[in-house]
């Protein structure tokens, strides 16, 4: 059983930065994609960024260009470098991976998640 823990979350001004963390359990093989997702209250849950195996990355339009995601696969770990943060980014930040084997199979975990609140 794969464990995500996110740190990093906050109150922060418009323009402000921060950098959310998530720690994984244990390294990962083969083929996966891990990514943030953000959920406001009553509102799907929905992607920011991915960072795949092979390095890929994908961000959602409305943070381009403010949000890098990476990995440190030293230490197990997926960030997302946030900067000039706006109000509308305010929402829960979750942690996800989803891990491929063979035969094909697919396995997903999720973070608890971390708040951010962009504020004045």
């Amino acid at each position: 059983q794969v464990q995500l823990v996110e740190s990093g979350g906050g109150l922060v001004q418009p323009g402000g930065s921060l950098t959310l963390s998530c720690a994984a359990s244990e390294r990962f093989g083969g083929r996966y994609v891990m990514a943030w997702f953000r959920q406001v209250a009553g509102e799907q849950r929905v992607p920011v960024a991915a960072i795949s195996n092979n390095g890929s990355l994908g961000y959602d339009d409305s943070v381009k260009g403010r949000f890098t995601i990476s990995m440190d696969n030293a230490v197990n770990t997926m960030y997302l470098e946030m900067s000039s943060l706006k109000f509308e980014d305010t929402a829960v930040y979750y942690c996800n991976v989803k891990i491929f084997e063979t035969p094909p199979t697919m396995t997903e975990y999720w973070g608890q998640g971390t708040q951010v609140t962009v504020s004045s």
